[in-house]
């Protein structure tokens, strides 16, 4: 097969799954509302389970929800029928996946909510289905072809699904008004927890900040700032508000014989560009390469708390 072939191929099965995802939104409709309500007021876990293909798509979203501020695991049918029935509890609710809706791998967990009042959501394409007829909200995806040429491999389905999940992951999200911080708490790891760490837990502070008093001359200044190591000097009046800063480059720019003499108020940049103890490491280091900056110090209304180097937010983030 040439690769102008391959291409028109691949080409071909988007555009299946994309026809089947702008589906979702054109069918969706206030049983979303009341899913989404049901799980709100759910005062244990969502357990997420499904068969087959259905299955890898209900542990994904269960992944999402959980890591989203929705508490969440999966519970694969097959071993909910051994003994696994026993990790639902009726406190939690279910959201089975089922494109077929009749899987009988399911029928326990079925069984096992309406016995025990535990609420039933689904998604399915089947409003005839046991799975769909017994659930507490059921969401049906529209009857799409299967990406698959033999009409029969989960491809367009499994699609929906799981952003049809996502869609309920994020709502939900919104709605709890769940933050960044947030966030960092269950992402500690991968650059996703990186990024997401403050400035305030990087930077240097004490005696580590470059810093000088106004009234100093520039002799003192330079042994301060080769002293520091930062490549940059604050500037700080009698009440210890930052009132400019010396860079490498202000030095250069005003560099002659008599610069050891002359008052560092003289030879500094007046209103440095600061940021806040509250900002994020990718923030800072978006900030300094977009003004071309090596060095930030870390300020609460002007009095200078910390400041961090470029090189502590690479080590940080790669």
């Amino acid at each position: 097969m040439k690769n102008k072939q391959i291409l028109k191929e691949a080409k071909r099965i988007l555009q299946f799954e994309i026809k089947g995802i702008q589906s979702l939104s054109q069918n969706l409709n206030l049983r979303f509302c009341d899913l989404i309500k049901g799980i709100l007021n759910t005062k244990g876990r969502v357990i997420v389970t499904g068969i087959g293909k259905s299955g890898h798509i209900a542990n994904k979203i269960s992944a999402t929800l959980a890591s989203t501020g929705t508490p969440s695991f999966f519970v694969h049918p097959a071993e909910a029928g051994h003994g696994d029935l026993g990790m639902i509890t009726k406190g939690d609710c279910i959201l089975a996946l089922s494109n077929s809706g009749e899987s009988s791998e399911l029928y326990p967990i079925i069984n096992y909510a309406k016995r025990y009042n535990v609420p039933l959501y689904s998604i399915t394409s089947n409003a005839n289905s046991l799975l769909y007829k017994k659930s507490t909200v059921g969401l049906t995806l529209k009857k799409v072809q299967e990406a698959c040429p033999l009409n029969l491999a989960p491809t367009t389905s499994t699609s929906m699904m799981l952003v049809l999940g996502d869609a309920i992951a994020i709502t939900l999200l919104n709605i709890k008004g769940f933050n960044q911080e947030d966030f960092k708490i269950f992402h500690p790891k991968g650059n996703i927890g990186k990024d997401l760490r403050k400035v305030s837990e990087i930077m240097h502070t004490g005696k580590e900040l470059p810093l000088i008093k106004e009234s100093a001359l520039m002799d003192e200044a330079l042994i301060t700032m080769t002293k520091k190591s930062f490549g940059c000097l604050g500037i700080i009046s009698s009440k210890r508000n930052l009132i400019g800063i010396i860079t490498d480059g202000d030095l250069r720019r005003n560099m002659r014989s008599d610069i050891i003499n002359k008052s560092v108020k003289r030879i500094m940049t007046k209103k440095p560009l600061t940021i806040n103890e509250n900002f994020l490491i990718g923030e800072a280091l978006n900030l300094m390469n977009t003004r071309k900056v090596t060095s930030l110090f870390i300020c609460n209304k002007n009095k200078p708390l910390g400041i961090i180097h470029i090189h502590d937010c690479l080590r940080i983030t790669t």
